[in-house]
C-alpha cells in the first residue's frame, strides 16, 4: 500500500510549488498578452472608426495625422513590442477615447468590481452550502426537490433576464432598493451603498449558488456512504458532529476546488450585471471601451482577467491540498 505523508510535512514544497507556478505565469502571461494584441488588432475598425462612423467625410491627412497620434500607424509587431516594453513598467497606454492612463482607470474602476465580486461570492458560498448540505441530509424530501428545482432555475436562467425581473420587482413595483448606481447622490451613507448592493450581487450569485449546491449534495452524498462515516456513528457521535466535522469537510475538496476556479468567471458575468445595473466597475468600462474600440482599455482590462485566471487556478490547487491532507506537491 502506497505510503501518504501528512501535509505538515510538505509546508516547505508547497512554498517551493506556489513559487514555480508563479515563475511559470510569466511566460504564460507573454504568450497570452501576444494572442490578445493580435485578436484586438484582428478586429474590424479602430480608433478612428468612431470618426468615420459619424458619415461626416473625413479628410485623409487628419486621419493618418490622427492614427499616428494613437500609434496604430506602424505594423502590428512593432505596435505590440512597443506596448509590451511599456506594459513590463506598468505603463497600459493611454485610453483613445479619454486621454487618461489605462492603469488608472482599472485602478478606479477596480474596488468596485472587487466589492461586486466580493458580495456575490459570500453570497453564493454561504447560499450553496446550506442548499447543498440540507439537500443531501434530507435526500429525495420536499426540500430537496425544491432545491434540485432552483439548481436547475438558476444554471438555465439568463443573467440579464434576471436582473431585468428583480429590477421590476423590487425596484419599480415595490420600490425596495435602488436598480441601478453604486450610490444614492448626496447620500453617503453604508445603508445606502448597501441596498444598492443587494440586487446586482444576488443576480451575480444566482448561477453560483445553483451550480455549487449541486456539487456540494452530490459530493456529501457519497461521503455520507462511506466507511469512515460509519465507523464516526458506530462510535456512538452525535449525527451533527459525523455530517458537520467528518462528511462535509472530505465533501467540500472538490467543491472548493470548483469554487476557486469559478472566482474568475465572476469577472465575466460582472460584464453583464455592471452594465444592467450601471455599477460603475471595470466590467462596465469593458464593454463601453469595446463600442469605442479603444484598444488599450480592452487590452489591460482582458490582461488582467487573464491574470486572473491564473492566479484563483493556482488557490485552487493550494486550497485542495489544505483540505485534502494526502496531497503532496514535489
Amino acid at each position: 500500500m502506497r505510503h501518504v505523508a501528512p501535509f505538515r510535512a510538505t509546508s516547505y514544497p508547497v512554498t517551493a510549488y506556489i513559487g514555480r507556478r508563479l515563475l511559470q505565469m510569466i511566460p504564460m502571461m507573454l504568450g497570452i498578452s501576444l494572442v490578445l494584441f493580435a485578436i484586438i488588432q484582428a478586429t474590424p475598425g479602430g480608433p478612428e472608426a468612431a470618426l468615420l462612423g459619424t458619415g461626416r467625410a473625413v479628410d485623409p491627412q487628419a486621419l493618418a495625422a490622427y492614427r499616428h497620434r494613437m500609434g496604430v500607424d506602424e505594423p502590428v509587431p512593432v505596435q505590440y513590442v512597443r506596448w509590451l516594453t511599456a506594459a513590463l513598467s506598468g505603463d497600459l497606454g493611454e485610453s483613445f477615447s479619454t486621454g487618461r492612463p489605462v492603469s488608472r482607470m482599472i485602478l478606479e474602476r477596480l474596488p468596485a468590481t472587487l466589492e461586486l465580486m466580493g458580495a456575490a461570492f459570500l453570497i453564493a458560498v454561504l447560499a450553496a452550502l446550506a442548499l447543498g448540505i440540507f439537500s443531501a441530509v434530507r435526500q429525495y424530501s420536499a426540500f430537496d426537490f425544491l432545491g434540485t428545482g432552483f439548481s436547475f432555475l438558476g444554471i438555465a436562467m439568463p443573467v440579464f433576464w434576471f436582473a431585468l425581473i428583480l429590477q421590476l420587482v423590487f425596484g419599480v413595483w415595490l420600490r425596495w432598493l435602488p436598480i441601478s448606481g453604486r450610490e444614492t447622490v448626496g447620500v453617503a451613507t453604508l445603508a445606502d451603498h448597501l441596498k444598492h448592493l443587494i440586487l446586482p450581487a444576488s443576480v451575480l450569485s444566482l448561477r453560483y449558488i445553483a451550480g455549487w449546491s449541486r456539487y456540494l449534495r452530490s459530493s456529501l452524498l457519497g461521503a455520507l456512504r462511506a466507511d469512515y462515516v460509519r465507523t464516526a456513528r458506530a462510535k456512538g457521535l452525535p449525527e451533527r458532529t459525523v455530517v458537520g466535522v467528518h462528511a462535509v469537510r472530505n465533501a467540500l475538496i472538490p467543491v472548493v476546488s470548483v469554487m476557486a476556479l469559478n472566482l474568475a468567471d465572476l469577472f465575466s458575468g460582472a460584464v453583464i450585471t455592471e452594465t444592467v445595473f450601471a455599477w460603475p466597475g471595470i466590467g462596465r468600462m469593458f464593454v463601453t471601451a469595446m463600442y469605442a474600440r479603444d484598444y488599450n482599455v480592452l487590452m489591460g482590462i482582458l490582461l488582467m482577467g487573464s491574470l486572473m485566471v491564473l492566479v484563483f487556478n493556482l488557490v485552487a490547487d493550494v486550497v485542495y491540498g489544505i483540505l485534502d491532507p494526502r496531497i503532496r506537491y514535489g
